[in-house]
Formats: C-alpha cells, sequence, structure tokens
C-alpha cells in the first residue's frame, strides 16, 4: 500500500520498511506468551532494527496494525521517537469502546481474533484468500486498487501467516489493553509532535 509513498520519500530520507513480527517475511515466533504479539514488543523490535542500521532517534509513521506499534513505541520510547504519525487506527483501548450497533459490523474480524487460540485460525484458515481478500475489496475504495500482482503477494504473505496475525490481534484484546490502561490510569502522555489521520468509520 504504502511502496510509491516510501519510494518518494526515500528521495531525500532515510526510509525503513520492516514487516512487523508475524507479518511478511519477518520472523512469525508462536507459543502461548501472550507478549509474542504485544505491541510493547513489537514497539521494541522497531527501536532495535532502527538501532541495527544506526539510528538512535527517528521520526515514525504507522498504518492500521502499525500504528498501535507506533502509538506504543512513542509512549515506551520518548527518547527515540522524535515525531509520530497514526494513519487509520485508535489507541487500542478507544477501539473498544467506539464501535456501537450495526455500523460496528466494518469491525467483524476484531472481535473474531479476540477470541482463544483455535477457532479464529480454523476459520480464517479455511478460506484465507477469501477472508483477507474481504478487506482489500471493501477498503480499496475503487473496483481495482491494487494491480493483480501486488494483490497476490499480499494474499500469499497472508495466507502464510495465519496464525501470528490472529496473535497479533488477540493481543489488541488483552495485553495491549492492560499496557495501555495501566499507561491511561498513569497519566501517561506523548510528548513528541503527533500527527493523527483517521477515516470516519461512523
Amino acid at each position: 500500500m504504502w511502496r510509491h509513498v516510501a519510494a518518494d520519500l526515500a528521495a531525500d530520507h532515510t526510509v525503513i520498511c520492516p514487516d512487523l513480527r508475524g507479518y511478511g517475511a519477518s520472523d512469525k515466533p508462536a507459543g502461548p506468551d501472550v507478549d509474542l504479539y504485544a505491541k510493547r514488543t513489537m514497539a521494541a523490535d522497531v527501536v532495535a532494527l532502527a538501532r541495527a542500521l544506526g539510528h538512535e532517534r527517528f521520526a515514525l509513521a504507522g498504518h492500521d496494525r502499525g500504528a498501535l506499534v507506533a502509538f506504543r513505541a512513542g509512549l515506551d520510547h520518548p527518547d527515540v521517537v522524535t515525531q509520530l504519525a497514526c494513519l487509520d487506527v485508535l489507541p487500542t483501548l478507544d477501539m473498544w469502546q467506539v464501535p456501537r450497533g450495526t455500523s460496528a459490523a466494518v469491525g467483524f474480524h476484531l472481535y473474531l481474533m479476540a477470541h482463544p487460540p483455535g477457532l479464529p485460525e480454523k476459520m480464517i484458515g479455511a478460506a484465507p484468500d477469501t477472508f483477507f481478500g474481504h478487506f482489500l475489496d471493501i477498503w480499496g475504495g475503487r473496483p481495482d486498487p491494487m494491480p493483480a500482482e501486488i494483490r497476490a503477494a499480499y494474499l500469499a504473505a497472508c495466507r502464510g501467516a495465519v496464525p501470528s496475525i490472529v496473535a497479533d490481534y488477540r493481543a489488541s484484546a488483552t495485553v495491549d489493553v492492560e499496557h495501555d490502561q495501566v499507561d491511561r490510569e498513569a497519566g501517561a502522555r506523548l510528548g513528541m509532535p503527533v500527527t493523527v489521520i483517521q477515516q470516519d468509520w461512523g
């Protein structure tokens, strides 16, 4: 989705576009440890990657799942994240409070993947291209939102990562809620300049 934006930014910025753990070409650790896919863990991955590439401080932008990771990185690593952009996501605590009535159907996948291990993986794994393709179709904004070869690569990546994708979403209904609640109760705030772009989900 962001391949053209990343290329344009790379003309005069250093751009790092990692696959989050559990996605794409990144590792997909398995196990019962809920912290494996906590946004706190994934944020630490991003900070460690940037450091390994020689960047002690950096601006961070995230979209959707990546925005949850970016938000957590800003809270946990305020000395590292200099500017923060979060696109198309609500903070975890708010995400679970906002959906109401029939308009909440757009987020059916959030509730499906919040279930304990077993059922979501089986249901999604039975027809992964249909499941993930559904979101490409409804969120694309036009009949053919991406070239066929890009769509095929995206679906193949998702098909090969169903358990880890579900684990990421499950973390958003469990451990991420706990982490965010602790920060909210402590009055934690993002101290760096923040840009938020959010479409209207109703």
